[in-house]
């Protein structure tokens, strides 16, 4: 969801040395000098055993739970403010750094649902070595791939990147101390609450079949209303079309409307992006030619990246992709270079997207991969979904490392050792990854039972949207039914059409002026955003969950718009701070922190009894 952040200059002034302060020492005398061995052994320790498993496992409870997931930028840059602080206002670098590598883990983590699609469609479980070394070698590629693009999306077309831009203010906004103590008290607050909620609903069988979830709740607070109704409406628009698509053999007696919903539901995302990346790409090609004409200067040092270097770890990666696939993992050589060559594009298109829109559509590129291989004739859900994979993992920390880059441009952080962090990150998520598939599984039997066979079965909380999507897709390989085509051809049309008529309405200065200049016009946008003309990207949500779940999403949603339109407080901004004079991010509002709090409360106390419950098992 974009964000409404304020501007910055074009041109960031570069630090004299990065991660340093001004005097070149920090303000405690304990603390490692600023670029020492010791100094990234702190930053990497906290990083790695701390923020990067609290944002992995928080993502791929989110994944397994509501189906996307959120990467924790926001919480690894406040808690890594803490850690920083110490060194003035120039701490910004080090945490920067740190939620870098904690980005990586919670992106590499959120993969954990490509196993459960595993399980799922019955496939044999390679060795688990085998599986981090693949997923491994893939966010190598991704990453390589991300940065290769950095210099044309953040430094040519400087793009937004809306999030990293909100954790950019957020990093110069923590250096002070009262605003951190609060920050860390909503955070704190937030989890406390998300650990009791998660607790309740699992010992009050009235609630826990009501479908209620703390991180549901959570979610829909930092998205906020117009995303959160019109996945309301999605949900309830297909609860009341079931009958009939059971009456017309769209959907077999008892199965819900997600096995139906989630393609069309794809469907329109798809069609939304053709309209958004056509707009996307007549853009960048005016900004290239907006930047052309501008005289070239001298590149900074914190700016520098040795290409023919990045070339060769592009290279050398995507040749080690190759060989784990084919080697150890047995999988044709042709598919697999298919799905190389697909990341290549579309971390570029996904790139572009995610840094003007802040939607990083990876679903949608697994499934345009799974059609393209269809059509190519393969068969074998197995290679689809391996070949699959490369392309959903590349977009995911290609993205991410793009988003990362755009962070480190507006605060002139080192852009050589924050790529290093990143790598770090990467190891650590690829042993997460499978570790932490196979912990929740083994804890919860439910996650390993595939829902599309099984619609009646109870799932709880566990709603596995994505790997819903995943399968279905993959299910679709050389077999494409007469209302599989007809359900995307119907999300196509829908999806392309709304998305039109907003981008036609929201050009229309009368209209914009109309929705700011008073109440009631910001009452009506909020209804045509939300209701009459809801985002398709929005929308679509309430076909690949349950009701309920979609229900508890709006609920956080609505709660939070509500609090923030009748609050109408400015983000505080105390005397003196740095930050004085600049509107702080959305990111650091009250409801915002709050719902984090909330995802990463219940996302703990699940872990913590699913390894509870997988050591029982063990014992």
């Amino acid at each position: 969801m974009a964000q409404s952040v304020p501007s910055l200059p074009s041109s960031p002034t570069p630090p004299a040395s990065p991660g340093a302060s001004p005097e070149g020492a920090p303000r405690f005398g304990w603390l490692p000098t600023p670029g020492s061995w010791k100094f990234h052994l702190m930053l990497s320790a906290v990083a790695i055993l701390v923020l990067g498993p609290l944002g992995g496992i928080a993502a791929s409870y989110m994944n397994f739970s509501l189906g996307f997931f959120v990467g924790g930028q926001v919480l690894a840059g406040i808690l890594g403010s803490a850690v920083t602080y110490g060194y003035g206002p120039e701490g910004k670098h080090g945490a920067n750094y740190m939620q870098t590598m904690a980005a990586s883990v919670a992106s590499m983590c959120a993969m954990a649902v490509l196993i459960q699609a595993m399980v799922w469609l019955g496939m044999p479980q390679p060795p688990a070595w085998h599986l981090m070394l693949f997923v491994g070698c893939v966010g190598m590629f991704g990453v390589g791939v991300g940065m290769l693009y950095t210099p044309l999306l953040v430094d040519r077309l400087q793009l937004d990147y809306p999030s990293g831009f909100a954790v950019a203010n957020i990093l110069r906004a923590l250096t002070d101390k009262r605003l951190l103590k609060a920050s860390i008290a909503k955070l704190g607050g937030g989890t406390s609450l998300g650990v009791t909620v998660a607790w309740v609903t699992e010992h009050v069988a009235a609630l826990g079949s009501l479908g209620m979830s703390a991180s549901s709740v959570g979610a829909g607070m930092v998205v906020g209303s117009r995303i959160t109704v019109p996945a309301i409406i999605g949900g309830l628009i297909g609860a009341a079309f079931t009958p009939y698509l059971r009456e017309t053999g769209w959907l077999k007696p008892e199965e819900p409307f997600r096995k139906i919903g989630f393609l069309i539901g794809l469907a329109m995302i798809c069609g939304a992006a053709a309209v958004d990346l056509s707009l996307l790409a007549v853009q960048a090609v005016e900004r290239v030619r907006n930047r052309a004409k501008a005289p070239a200067g001298e590149v900074p040092a914190w700016k520098q990246v040795n290409m023919p270097k990045l070339l060769a770890w592009v290279a050398f990666w995507g040749v080690a992709v190759v060989l784990v696939a084919t080697q150890l993992l047995e999988q044709p050589l042709g598919f697999i270079v298919f799905g190389l060559v697909l990341s290549l594009l579309f971390v570029l298109i996904n790139g572009i997207a995610y840094g003007i829109t802040d939607q990083n559509p990876i679903s949608s590129a697994f499934v345009i991969s799974v059609l393209l291989m269809s059509l190519l004739g393969l068969k074998n859900p197995l290679v689809g979904l391996m070949a699959a994979s490369i392309l959903l993992i590349s977009t995911s920390v290609g993205s991410d490392m793009q988003q990362d880059r755009s962070t480190g441009w507006r605060l002139g952080t080192d852009r050589v050792i924050q790529f290093r962090y990143q790598v770090v990150g990467i190891v650590m998520g690829a042993v997460l990854c499978v570790v932490l598939a196979r912990v929740f599984m083994s804890a919860y039997p439910v996650l390993a039972v595939n829902q599309l066979d099984n619609p009646k079965v109870e799932v709880g909380q566990w709603n596995s949207a994505m790997t819903y999507k995943f399968v279905g897709a993959i299910r679709s390989l050389g077999t494409l039914s007469e209302h599989t085509v007809k359900a995307l051809g119907l999300g196509l049309v829908l999806g392309f059409t709304i998305e039109v008529a907003r981008k036609l309405l929201k050009r229309s200065e009368r209209y914009q002026g109309f929705v700011k200049g008073s109440r009631t016009g910001f009452a009506v946008g909020w209804m045509m955003d939300s209701v009459l003309l809801s985002s398709p990207y929005a929308s679509s949500f309430g076909g690949f969950v349950n009701l309920p779940s979609a229900l508890w999403f709006g609920v956080g949603g609505i709660a939070s718009s509500a609090w923030n339109t009748l609050a109408k407080r400015p983000a505080p901004h105390p005397a003196g701070s740095p930050g004085e004079g600049e509107a702080l991010p959305e990111d650091m509002s009250t409801t915002s922190l709050v719902g984090g709090g909330l995802i990463a409360g219940e996302s703990l106390y699940f872990l913590f009894v699913g390894i509870i419950g997988l050591v029982s098992l063990l014992w």
